[in-house]
């Protein structure tokens, strides 16, 4: 049972299935202890958002990207590591379903959101770029890894200065929610709040890691690609925890915490990219993607230009009570679907 080269169809899709339930209901938990650790340090919700939330929900796929790399699977950690952006980003369109009051991307005005959405927008450009580059390495990684990286770090710099200091700030209507921290002193400490973080992180990369052989068995035993298996069911698993806790953050009011976990962890998704080219031991992992792969990279650059569009201009209310841009979302990511199981 140990040995996943032995493992039948029914034993891989069981313990898929246990590794998504874990990952569900710890994501879950993790979305109070980062809310309140924002609280605690005076980050704010869009930061805590980008670099606790996101980062930390999406521990699991990142786990299962680079797991699948170094076996050599690198369709399957590609496909999981961009299909998860697409699906996340579509789970903001759920979020805004369930926030009646108004737009999501209008109450949860925030200039960091903008900032990391457009982040998003240039880390996909890079991946999307570099299968038209040269192929070639430097110690095994091609020289756009570290560059994605940097790229990463300098911009969550740039979201950190647009909290802090911002040079304009959107308008504020009756629908606008700011953030509100809640009483400190009602808090648990910080030294368990951190533990509680540090433990859920552990749970959600062992779940991550255990999904990746489970992902190769339904592959081999069912004749799908690993793109299928990669876009529809490890990235949706994986991303489990940004839906629960994007709705969960909704109904506590915490609209730009929900908001900044799905576009702060839609950015820390394309990083999965860069470690599966670190673990990836057969050249550039980014010249190995699959014209399905290719095509989702751009379908999620389409559905973050529609998002971005959507937080600057701020629509009150659309096509049955949510943003013009949740409508558009929903169709491409729908219509993305359909494309690849036809």
């Amino acid at each position: 049972m140990l040995n996943p080269d032995n493992w039948t169809l029914f034993q891989g899709l069981a313990v898929f299935g246990v590794c998504a339930l874990i990952i569900a209901i710890a994501g879950t938990r993790i979305t109070r202890i980062v809310d309140q650790l924002a609280d605690r340090t005076g980050i704010g919700e869009a930061a805590a958002g980008a670099v606790l939330l996101g980062g930390t929900t999406s521990i699991g796929g990142s786990v299962l990207s680079v797991t699948a790399a170094w076996n050599g699977n690198a369709e399957l950690a590609m496909s999981n590591a961009l299909g998860g952006i697409a699906v996340q980003t579509f789970f903001l369109a759920v979020a805004d379903m369930v926030y009646r009051r108004a737009n999501l991307e209008h109450a949860a005005a925030s200039v960091p959101n903008m900032m990391q959405n457009a982040l998003l927008i240039v880390l996909l450009s890079l991946i999307l770029m570099t299968p038209l580059l040269p192929n070639v390495t430097v110690w095994g990684l091609h020289p756009v890894t570290p560059i994605l990286f940097l790229v990463y770090i300098y911009g969550i710099h740039l979201v950190h200065r647009a909290h802090d200091a911002p040079m304009w700030a959107p308008t504020k209507t009756r629908e606008t929610r700011e953030d509100k921290p809640d009483d400190i002193k009602l808090m648990p400490s910080m030294v368990r709040l951190t533990s509680e973080f540090l433990v859920l992180f552990v749970v959600l990369g062992f779940a991550g890691y255990m999904l990746e052989p489970s992902a190769t068995v339904i592959a081999a035993e069912t004749g799908l690609t690993q793109t299928i298996v990669g876009v529809m069911l490890t990235a949706i698993s994986t991303s489990i925890p940004e839906l629960v806790t994007s709705v969960a953050a909704v109904r506590r009011g915490a609209l730009t915490l929900a908001v900044g976990g799905i576009i702060g962890g839609n950015a820390f998704d394309t990083l999965f990219t860069a470690a599966s080219d670190i673990a990836y031991r057969d050249g550039s992992i980014y010249h190995t993607m699959t014209d399905g792969t290719l095509f989702w990279v751009c379908l999620t650059l389409l559905m973050s230009a529609i998002l971005i569009m959507g937080l600057i201009r701020r629509e009150r209310e659309g096509p049955g009570r949510i943003g013009l841009e949740s409508v558009l979302i929903t169709v491409l990511y729908l219509g993305g679907v359909w494309l690849l199981l036809s």
